[in-house]
């Protein structure tokens, strides 16, 4: 099968469908207008990201020939003023065509036109160029931007094809372009690292920014980039405020103007919280999108979910007490609380979506809500949770949906006779099938494996750990993946804005925004060492501090 208007028509209305895909860009985000080449890179990479999954799409060519340019504006990109035979879409074309084939001359190219007269037709080519035609519109009449998108768009849907499982005429590069020498991978110095990620972090937060809009309207004076160069520079400075942050903004920043930090919160605070977790999950989509070109980016596996809290609120929560609830310490104080699911183990710890924790909503709730997020973004096997989740209808749950789980088991009376017991006999492991009790004479199945913990400062029961498992104990290891999750935590805390406010929206925008900043570091960092040495290890060569201060330079999330 070819493509058709039938499958071209079903690729473009499950874009549609897509909630974290918009096409054309420049219809969705002012960031972009037609002539904008980020805008038809963007574009080109959503498009391609599902046309290659219909079955009867199987060709690059057909790609080229059949992807919609009639809305770009190549004007702009076209340094010849005089009448021309051919236009810019059909050359467009064509030199896509060359790069995605990897012809070094316009001679192969020609060649190739030639001997398919059906591909001629669908690129609308009457007379094929001559190849002084195509060496002078490549060398003279394209801008450098432009050959520098083809060469991109190419790469994007090569690995698109290949990800679909369809035959490409050459093996992409899935790593990004350097100047460096091939010294530099075995050993990259400070500055030649601090280079890389300039310019992946440059690339990333293009792809990551169109995620983000305020929806103002037209006609606004400030533009919108300039209050996520704002929210961004807050996060530069541990504790900022937006009002101290957009003083000292006024004069970091290069714009003609930049919001005040009234101005900013009262557009942060319009924003619904259903639609900031909106804007997140398309964001860090894209963000996965990216590091997922890399095969070192491990897509399936394990995925930590877990809450944290913010300081305890010392304020009269009067109004405020379903939003400002009890800490997870069981103390008298309160805070706001925030859950997360966040990838671990072998993955790059990006954080795939954050929600808000209410008085009143269960653990279970919260679980299949993030859960949902999670396995839309990528393929989870594994769950681990804290002791928090030790429900067995959240067990239950999991165990319906096919996935394996570790979670610790807070100690009843039981669990305390049996350590006593291990601990008597100087036992140090031990498994025994349980059954918990769902109501209703229904029952969910798991295996509690009791560990011993290792220079424990305790001479009882509590030497002991208990956890809850429906894999057995050879699940056990990967529990301590778990500490990235905490570890990151603290990160995300770092760069998180200061704010008095008791207003939900904001405190969880604020919360969300440094959860992406944090997501942007790491997947840089992943993108950087890959680059560099051809490896990655989950210790950052790419600081926090360098990704925040590189993003605040450019226009976007930065």
């Amino acid at each position: 099968m070819v493509a058709s208007c039938d499958s071209q028509r079903s690729v473009f209305r499950r874009i549609a469908q897509q909630s974290y895909a918009e096409w054309p860009a420049y219809d969705s985000t002012p960031l972009y207008d037609q002539s904008s080449l980020a805008g038809l890179e963007e574009d080109i990479w959503t498009v391609a990201s599902t046309w290659f999954d219909h079955e009867d799409h199987h060709s690059v060519d057909e790609f080229v020939s059949h992807y919609p340019v009639a809305y770009v504006e190549f004007g702009p990109h076209d340094r010849y003023s005089g009448a021309t035979q051919y236009k810019m879409a059909q050359l467009f074309r064509l030199f896509l065509l060359k790069e995605l084939h990897g012809w070094n001359h316009e001679t192969a190219l020609l060649t190739y036109l030639t001997q398919h007269p059906d591909l001629r037709a669908q690129l609308n080519i009457e007379t094929v160029p001559d190849q002084s035609t195509l060496w002078r519109t490549w060398n003279e009449r394209f801008t450098a931007d432009l050959r520098e998108t083809i060469e991109a768009v190419a790469r994007t849907i090569l690995i698109k094809a290949q990800n679909a499982d369809v035959a490409v005429p050459r093996e992409p590069e899935r790593s990004f372009p350097s100047q460096d020498d091939e010294a530099n991978k075995s050993d990259p110095n400070d500055q030649t690292v601090l280079d890389e990620a300039a310019s992946i972090t440059d690339h990333v937060s293009r792809i990551v920014l169109p995620a983000f809009s305020l929806d103002r309207g037209g006609g606004c004076e400030i533009h919108e980039n300039a209050y996520w160069d704002l929210q961004t520079h807050l996060g530069l400075r541990e504790r900022l405020a937006a009002n101290e942050g957009a003083r000292s903004f006024v004069h970091e920043s290069s714009r003609d103007r930049t919001p005040l930090g009234h101005a900013h919160r009262d557009q942060i605070r319009d924003l619904p919280i259903e639609q900031v977790r909106e804007m997140y999950r398309r964001a860090v989509n894209r963000l996965l999108e990216e590091v997922a070109e890399t095969e070192e980016f491990f897509r399936a596996g394990i995925v930590a979910i877990d809450i944290t809290e913010a300081d305890p609120f010392t304020g009269d929560r009067t109004g405020h007490e379903d939003e400002i609830i009890g800490t997870q310490e069981k103390t008298d104080e309160y805070a706001y609380q925030w859950a997360t699911v966040q990838l671990v183990g072998n993955a790059v710890p990006i954080v795939l979506d954050a929600r808000p924790v209410r008085k009143g909503e269960t653990r279970l709730e919260i679980v299949e809500d993030l859960l949902n997020s999670a396995e839309d973004l990528v393929h989870v096997d594994n769950v681990l949770m804290d002791r928090e989740f030790d429900s067995q209808h959240v067990l239950e749950m999991l165990s319906q949906r096919g996935l394996s789980y570790v979670v610790p088991k807070r100690m009843q009376t039981s669990e305390k006779a049996q350590a006593k017991r291990l601990l008597r006999r100087d036992q140090n492991r031990y498994e025994t099938d349980r059954k918990l009790h769902l109501g209703k004479n229904e029952w969910h199945e798991t295996t509690l494996i009791y560990r011993r913990k290792e220079d424990s400062e305790y001479d009882d029961h509590r030497q002991y750990s208990v956890f809850m498992s429906n894999r057995g104990s050879s699940f056990l290891t990967e529990y301590g993946y778990r500490w990235e999750i905490e570890s990151g935590y603290r990160s995300i805390k770092r760069f998180m804005a200061a704010t008095t406010s008791k207003d939900f929206g904001l405190r969880f925008f604020y919360f969300a925004f440094a959860c992406l900043l944090y997501s942007i570091w790491r997947a840089v960092d992943l993108l950087v060492q890959v680059e560099l040495t051809d490896d990655y290890e989950h210790s950052a060569i790419v600081t926090a501090d360098n990704t925040l201060t590189l993003l605040k330079k450019e226009t976007g999330i930065g």
